[in-house]
């Protein structure tokens, strides 16, 4: 029997960065919130058997959001970090999950991803067999600088990559390593951090610019516009 593919949204999250009233995920664009966007754009992808939207206990306004009704939706309750996040949502989706099975973790303010992306990412990670993350070349020149915010060197951009999401690997191996890097207190701010250092292979697979992730106020701007061309091409 073929791996199944299922996804995780840590959406427990404050958004500290927008200084909004509300959690950046329920923000809206073009007049439906952030996280009912993301949702929708999963659940069209025909590959995906189900989906764990990871929560704070205390979130009231999830009520709202019309696709948590969608069968293949469970909830499952957030921690304090992004990895308890995603560990919680690996263990609500394991009573109905082989070891074998691959899992993408997006993020709940990624709202712009198409299926056509989800596709190529699941096609590329299922054929080589290698967990695989969505990124996108710097095209900047980079820094490294001190404490003191002196450069100490310039880097080569052709070796540096700004990662995207949804990351995609199986779900016992990212299990294993999320549970090592919070065991050893180790801190991890995407999953392949964690698969790196757990020695796993993580590959990566270009994503498109318009990939975004709503962190800023400016940035509820760029996604109208993208969701808006996105839904024209659909329409056309």
């Amino acid at each position: 029997m073929s791996s199944s593919i299922w996804a995780v949204i840590p959406a427990a999250g404050s958004g500290r960065r927008m200084a909004a009233e509300v959690p950046k995920q329920y923000l809206l664009v073009n007049g439906v919130p952030i996280l009912e966007h993301t949702l929708s754009a999963l659940l069209a992808c025909p590959d995906i058997r189900g989906l764990v939207v990871v929560l704070d206990p205390s979130d009231r306004r999830a009520d709202s959001i019309e696709s948590l009704s969608d069968p293949r939706v469970f909830r499952a309750a957030g921690g304090s970090e992004r990895a308890d996040s995603v560990l919680s949502g690996l263990q609500a989706i394991a009573p109905y999950a082989s070891s074998d099975d691959w899992v993408l973790v997006h993020d709940a303010a990624r709202p712009c991803i198409s299926v056509s992306v989800l596709r190529q990412l699941i096609d590329h990670t299922v054929e080589s067999g290698v967990g695989t993350v969505l990124a996108q070349a710097s095209t900047d020149t980079l820094k490294r600088v001190s404490s003191s915010m002196r450069v100490s060197e310039s880097l080569d951009r052709r070796v540096v990559w700004r990662a995207q999401t949804p990351q995609m690997f199986r779900l016992s191996e990212l299990e294993t390593a999320l549970s090592s890097a919070l065991d050893e207190q180790l801190p991890v701010t995407d999953e392949s951090m964690a698969m790196e250092l757990s020695g796993f292979p993580v590959s990566i697979l270009e994503g498109p610019s318009t990939n975004i992730k709503v962190t800023l106020p400016v940035d509820l701007e760029f996604a109208e516009i993208i969701l808006r061309r996105m839904a024209e091409e659909i329409d056309s």
